[in-house]
């Protein structure tokens, strides 16, 4: 899910950090085990993840959307010594695949797997976020994002994957969007008007919203 084409794409990965060979391992499994692997963060949109995460150094994580693993093992490189990593899915089928990479990447200690529905779950959470990762269920991602802006730190940041939804959201007319387009319209709109922050949105991959609580 790139909007770029192959060879520049390609050039991209070419002078991005290799990508390391336990992630490259999870890929070649996700697409052989795992339905819908373009869900997969990849090469490029991981060392990215990776990258924001080493400079937020963050002692506390939140990731909705787990799948099988790749991003929130990107994210837990940043992490401060005795920090911690929550992560959240729906989905309970991949959850050995997520485990075997975290025992894998040395950082199942530092991981609390978290099954099922995130809007229940995150009020649950007595913690305070330095970072928060967003890629689940697109209808819910206003809800999803007010729930975890009152958890977040002041000058904590909020990543959301998938906000360009594959060229949609500037390339069709209004009337003629898909419905998930259209909701990613609304939910960029929203964040960008949100006077308690501050937003980016990056042409990575499928677009990424960087945001950053005032």
């Amino acid at each position: 899910m790139s909007l770029f084409n192959k060879a520049f794409q390609d050039y991209i990965e070419r002078f991005t950090e290799k990508e390391p060979k336990l992630l490259a391992a999870l890929t070649r499994m996700t697409y052989t085990k795992a339905h819908r692997p373009q869900m997969l963060s990849g090469h490029f949109q991981g060392r990215v993840l990776a990258t924001f995460s080493q400079m937020i150094k963050p002692n506390r994580i939140l990731e909705i959307g787990t799948y099988t693993g790749y991003s929130a093992i990107c994210l837990a490189e940043g992490l401060k010594e005795g920090g911690i990593l929550y992560t959240i899915d729906i989905n309970e089928e991949l959850e050995e695949m997520a485990q075997l990479y975290f025992a894998k990447a040395g950082i199942k200690d530092k991981v609390n797997y978290c099954i099922g529905n995130a809007l229940e779950i995150i009020p649950q959470l007595d913690e305070i976020f330095d970072l928060v990762f967003i890629d689940a269920d697109k209808k819910r991602y206003g809800a999803y994002y007010d729930l975890v802006l009152e958890k977040l730190r002041p000058d904590g940041f909020i990543i959301v994957d998938n906000v360009l939804w594959r060229g949609e959201v500037f390339t069709e007319s209004e009337g003629k969007v898909s419905k998930i387009a259209q909701t990613i319209r609304n939910f960029n709109k929203k964040v960008h008007e949100d006077p308690r922050v501050e937003n980016v949105l990056f042409p990575i991959r499928d677009g990424l919203m960087v945001v950053r609580k005032k």
